[in-house]
């Protein structure tokens, strides 16, 4: 099992792992769950995912939709890949208005405290993982209800969407 895989796991993120989501100038992986009964009334109600921002903008014009699609996924939590303690701070900052957040270590880390006492305060989670498994350092809070939710966080619902069932029908194929 992959590194991200295995850090999801030990935080309790149950959903499909989404590697290398560009948000906000930064490359990370998000953690998605599929509202199932949502994406199967989309589906059957002509809804794709919209992932075009300039079509997610019209959302707010009455004249062009006067209804907009439910999130067909929810945003678990967003893993950043680092490779020291000392970045985690610049990584998860904004990214924990979307989702809890949580900065993934190689193994196994010094044991300097201070850093991990910061992201601890910040309420960003610290796990270090490898391809035999992850240990959580410190858990991750969901402080996104503090921001309250946001026209990004919407548009990258739709995103992650598109991207969930892209993964799954890769996967599906490569099983067959």
């Amino acid at each position: 099992m992959p590194p991200l895989q295995h850090a999801a796991t030990a935080l309790g993120w149950r959903g499909v792992v989404i590697p290398d989501v560009a948000v906000l100038g930064q490359q990370v992986s998000a953690v998605v769950r599929v509202l199932d009964h949502v994406h199967q009334w989309r589906t059957e109600n002509g809804w794709p995912p919209e992932p075009d921002p300039s079509w997610f903008r019209s959302w707010f014009e009455p004249d062009f939709h006067d209804q907009i699609p439910v999130p067909a996924v929810e945003l678990l939590g967003v893993l950043v890949i680092e490779s020291s303690v000392e970045s985690a701070l610049n990584s998860c900052g904004t990214l924990m208005t979307l989702a809890p957040c949580a900065v993934v270590l190689p193994a196994p880390q010094p044991a300097d405290a201070w850093p991990l006492i910061e992201l601890d305060y910040y309420g960003i989670g610290v796990v270090t993982a490898d391809t035999d498994g992850a240990d959580v350092l410190i858990a991750p809070e969901d402080r996104s209800r503090e921001f309250g939710p946001s026209l990004f966080g919407r548009w990258l619902q739709e995103v992650l969407y598109e991207q969930t069932l892209k993964l799954t029908t890769q996967t599906v194929r490569t099983r067959n």
